[in-house]
């Protein structure tokens, strides 16, 4: 029998590329827990997923209506994606989310950020969904380190014991 030797993780490179609640907010989630249990946490954000750090944007986050299966009504039934096409459903469906959030006590993403870098996560923004967009690091959150391009990414990842998600 082979013996598999489980390498430990110790750090963890969490990529956010859309601006929903969810997903945003699972990448921070991941990320607080992480530097909360001594793990180094590296959040790399791209693509839309930049309206999370963007100082415009960050604490405007929406849910996304169309297209998402998991969306239920309540009672349990599938939410309709044609209801999400009504104007304002969207954003009723987005508040009554973060009133939950709110109930709940999970922070605004801005509050996150600072927990997750107090911790000693570290904030980076992608170069290229940056140019892209016409952002610069001025535009972006002051806990973001700096903007990189994806090779700076997979240098910082340190190989063995690394774990890569993406939400």
């Amino acid at each position: 029998m082979t013996e598999v030797k489980e390498t430990p993780l110790k750090k963890v490179l969490i990529i956010v590329a859309k601006a929903n609640i969810e997903d945003v907010y699972a990448g921070l989630i991941m990320a607080n827990g992480a530097v909360m249990e001594g793990i180094e946490a590296k959040l790399f954000f791209t693509f839309f997923g930049l309206d999370a750090i963007t100082k415009k944007y960050m604490n405007k986050l929406h849910t996304s209506t169309v297209g998402n299966p998991g969306m239920r009504m309540p009672g349990g039934l599938p939410f309709p994606t044609l209801l999400g096409a009504i104007p304002g459903v969207e954003a009723g469906v987005s508040a009554m989310m973060k009133k939950q959030m709110d109930e709940l006590d999970v922070p605004p993403v801005d509050e996150f950020l600072d927990m997750i870098t107090a911790g000693g996560g570290e904030i980076y923004a992608c170069k290229m969904a940056a140019d892209m967009f016409k952002l610069t690091k001025d535009d972006l959150s002051d806990h973001v380190e700096a903007i990189i391009t994806v090779g700076d990414l997979y240098a910082m990842s340190g190989g063995e014991g690394t774990q890569i998600i993406f939400t």
